[in-house]
């Protein structure tokens, strides 16, 4: 039996996939690609990392994201002045976890994900 490999795509609900797309693009560096609503999506443009699709719900966010996004970064302090330029803000932070400096963030829909600096590469 053959089997294809799996293709992982993360799906992020939000009120305005269109809106939220332009964030999450020139935070990743991804680029827009045609979808079809209620979903906005993003590629990858090396094609390396995993599309995401922004879905449009009804229901606005309440409590915390039970999986969410890290990004590991080598300077924190230019990283969070970068995306909250973009729209996010600082939840919490910047602290020490475990050893890797981490601030969590927030997207402009309130969407929560970490800033992580590998000890042994950033400053």
């Amino acid at each position: 039996m053959t089997t294809e490999p799996v293709q992982l795509v993360f799906v992020l609900d939000c009120a305005d996939p269109e809106g939220l797309a332009a964030f999450w693009a020139a935070a990743l560096g991804y680029r827009r690609d045609p979808y079809k609503p209620p979903y906005a999506r993003l590629a990858d443009p090396r094609g390396e990392r995993p599309d995401i699709l922004l879905q449009r719900v009804p229901e606005p966010k309440i409590t915390k994201n039970r999986m969410h996004v890290d990004l590991r970064v080598t300077d924190m302090d230019a990283e969070i002045a970068r995306v909250t330029a973009l729209g996010a803000r600082v939840v919490r932070g910047p602290f020490v976890d475990d050893g890797w400096p981490t601030t969590v963030m927030a997207d402009p829909e309130g969407n929560e994900f970490c800033l992580i600096v590998n000890p042994g590469t950033g400053s």
